[in-house]
């Protein structure tokens, strides 16, 4: 009892607001560790795709590339490996702690540079297409975009637009949308990543730049220190789909 006769209700009160804030800090936290796993695993699944066309390349090419992908797929399995560990945790322990809540904040910084939310720099690269012919169209920039993802691109920008996983290319040749802004010559596409890998992919015999110079364009790759995508994408709010279970 208070000094005024009322039953003290504060301790009760405040646990439940911590339950009910428990349990949503661990299912916002489950739920974004398994976006992430989904995302690792789409990747890996993507580059087991790209063996097409690489009989014909370089030897040094192909080392370059591999070696990429390779510590590429060791970053993925440990952080699939991270993931899955973390999740235990959260369903063995059933309480948000300290270290589950600094765990999901650090995936939701991840995830926000995957759906291209926030700005990023890293090394990487800096591609220009020229296309003096006009007969560019929006599948050749799709197929560079295509590229530079499989080679472990983690962010990308082409002209004023940050790329994001439900980009859309429109338009015909010689004159490419992207996500509806029409984008003007030389078609610049940054990329952040591992610079050598991701320019082997591109210069790989049969790929892009060749597929660029057959149809009379032009393509200049540069591999940078530092790259900068500052452009952003806006958050998509879920009207239709909620978290099972």
């Amino acid at each position: 009892m208070t000094g005024n006769g009322l039953p003290k209700r504060t301790g009760a009160k405040h646990r439940l607001i911590k339950i009910r804030d428990n349990r949503w800090v661990t299912g916002s936290t489950m739920v974004v560790l398994c976006v992430v796993l989904g995302v690792a695993l789409v990747a890996q699944v993507r580059r087991t795709q790209t063996g097409e066309g690489l009989a014909e390349a370089r030897p040094q090419d192909l080392v370059v590339l591999l070696d990429g992908l390779q510590e590429r797929e060791a970053a993925l399995r440990k952080e699939i490996a991270e993931s899955e560990a973390t999740l235990r945790k959260l369903q063995e322990g059933g309480t948000a702690s300290a270290a589950a809540l600094e765990e999901a904040r650090r995936r939701a910084t991840a995830l926000a540079v995957l759906t291209g939310t926030v700005p990023v720099t890293g090394p990487g690269l800096r591609v220009e297409i020229g296309d003096n012919a006009g007969k560019l169209g929006p599948e050749v920039l799709l197929d560079v975009i295509q590229e530079l993802r499989n080679a472990g691109a983690e962010a990308l920008q082409a002209g004023p637009v940050r790329v994001g996983v439900d980009t859309a290319l429109t338009g015909a040749d010689g004159l490419i949308r992207i996500d509806g802004t029409t984008l003007t010559l030389p078609y610049v596409i940054t990329a952040i990543g591992d610079p050598p890998t991701l320019a082997a992919a591109l210069n790989i015999p049969g790929g892009v730049v060749d597929t660029v110079e057959r149809k009379g364009g032009s393509t200049r790759i540069q591999q940078q220190d530092r790259v900068e995508i500052t452009a952003l994408r806006a958050e998509r709010k879920q009207k239709y789909a909620r978290p099972a279970g």
